[in-house]
């Protein structure tokens, strides 16, 4: 009796030990939308998560059981969502206890789920009575967890950065009035007593400008100074994070976390969306948070600090409403073959437009050309890919040899075929989102050779 007496502490201690070791950040995480008629079941989901992906956490936009059931023992993190239309009722606390058993309870700890999110950008998106009811709902959604003896479940709500006032400098930020202390305060303050975090969704795509589009992309720049910290910003995200984090100082929170809701970008988008959404855009901006991420560095006003972070999304998503750009957030198509590589598949070979490891085409000569369903903004896409790759373009501009015919589709198929061979004939380099065919017919015309 004694023995079992002590020994009860420390299996409990040496239990949450264990669940601790297990929420903590270890690699990236990534957005689960449903919004497609085309996507495979969660369970398929779930597997290649686990098998074929660094990936290990997801956040979903509801309580669907067949995901929740389907990341059972997968060892993957789930954040779960409240639909924003139920937050009103659920500030009463019957209500968010009923919510709880019948939406968390049946699947936890099975399945790992490390949050529930109340809500979805509800600040940005209204109506007021969402705002009014938030920090209430939090409370008793937190309040009826700890009643069901769920405590490591974290609470909190993501935030579009329409929360901060413009500012030229991240030291000039500040929530927007009326939001400030109105809402944020008590909403900050909550998270410092339940020691979670505020969760934002930063997107330098939405700051995208042909001038702006080496810092949105974390390509080399010069830099942009705040010259009231001294500090240097290299690119939009850190300038965004550490906006969010001033101005949560400036109403005395600089010390509850941040973590990343959603950012990301689009691989395909309008002809009006061009040139920000390709896939060599996409590429670059979620293959360099990628290496941020990992590297550890923090901002310059908060060195040193790791993110939790995912990536906005896991798939493209054709029944999403908007534009073409709204449809093509994803890693990965509908069939699981990655849009581009962002260093995240186990085997590190990636894929899309551009591969690091593949095994070269043999036998006769081969040439990479566009298939006949691509659409112009994707022809546009990849030849400013490939183009911006190093391949010479001349000759399919206006006097070169292979300006004529003038279609997209022909000067895509030549700039598609000379990436494809600079890059040795890996397959993969032939791929362009899945817009690129290799063929063993010279596309070639008396007065335009293709490289062969």
């Amino acid at each position: 009796m004694v023995f079992a007496s002590n020994a009860a502490p420390q299996l409990a201690a040496v239990a949450l030990l264990l669940l601790a070791a297990a929420s903590a950040v270890q690699s990236i995480g990534v957005n689960y939308g449903t919004l497609g008629d085309n996507l495979p079941p969660p369970a398929q989901v779930a597997q290649f998560l686990k098998d074929k992906t660094t990936i290990d956490r997801v956040k979903i936009f509801d309580a669907n059981p067949d995901i929740l059931r389907a990341f059972a023992n997968s060892g993957i993190l789930v954040a779960v969502t409240v639909p924003n239309d139920q937050i009103p009722a659920l500030i009463n606390p019957k209500a968010a206890r009923r919510w709880v058993s019948a939406n968390i309870k049946p699947f936890y700890p099975d399945t790992h789920i490390n949050y529930l999110i109340v809500g979805n950008e509800v600040l940005h998106w209204g109506p007021q009575i969402l705002i009014d009811n938030l920090v209430a709902a939090m409370k008793a959604l937190h309040k009826a967890l700890h009643m069901e003896g769920m405590n490591e479940i974290a609470v909190t709500t993501a935030h579009s950065l329409a929360i901060l006032e413009p500012s030229d400098f991240p030291s000039l930020a500040r929530f927007r009035a009326g939001w400030d202390v109105g809402v944020l305060a008590p909403m900050l303050d909550f998270h410092r007593h339940t020691r979670t975090p505020f969760m934002v969704n930063p997107y330098p795509y939405f700051m995208y400008s042909p001038e702006k589009a080496d810092m949105a992309l974390f390509r080399p720049n010069k830099g942009l100074l705040d010259k009231h910290t001294r500090r240097t910003y290299g690119n939009l995200f850190d300038f965004l994070m550490d906006s969010v984090y001033v101005s949560m100082k400036k109403l005395g929170y600089g010390d509850v976390a941040i973590s990343v809701g959603e950012t990301g970008w689009a691989s395909q988008g309008e002809v009006f969306e061009q040139p920000k959404c390709s896939v060599a855009n996409a590429a670059a901006y979620n293959g360099a948070l990628v290496k941020h991420f990992n590297s550890g560095r923090g901002t310059p006003l908060m060195p040193r600090k790791k993110f939790e972070t995912y990536i906005f999304a896991l798939f493209n998503e054709n029944q999403k409403p908007g534009s073409l750009a709204e449809k093509n957030l994803g890693l990965f198509r509908p069939d699981f073959t990655p849009v581009y590589d962002v260093g995240i598949m186990r085997d590190a070979a990636g894929a899309g437009a551009a591969p690091t490891k593949d095994i070269p085409i043999g036998i006769g000569k081969k040439w990479c050309v566009c298939n006949s369903d691509a659409s112009e903004a994707v022809l546009q896409s990849n030849i400013n890919y490939a183009c911006s790759q190093g391949i010479d373009c001349k000759s399919i501009q206006a006097g070169g040899a292979c300006f004529t015919p003038n279609t997209l589709k022909a000067h895509a198929s030549y700039a598609m075929n000379a990436y494809f061979h600079a890059q040795g004939l890996i397959p993969r380099s032939c791929d362009f989102a899945g817009t690129g065919v290799v063929i063993s017919t010279d596309p070639s015309t008396p007065a335009c050779k293709y490289v062969a």
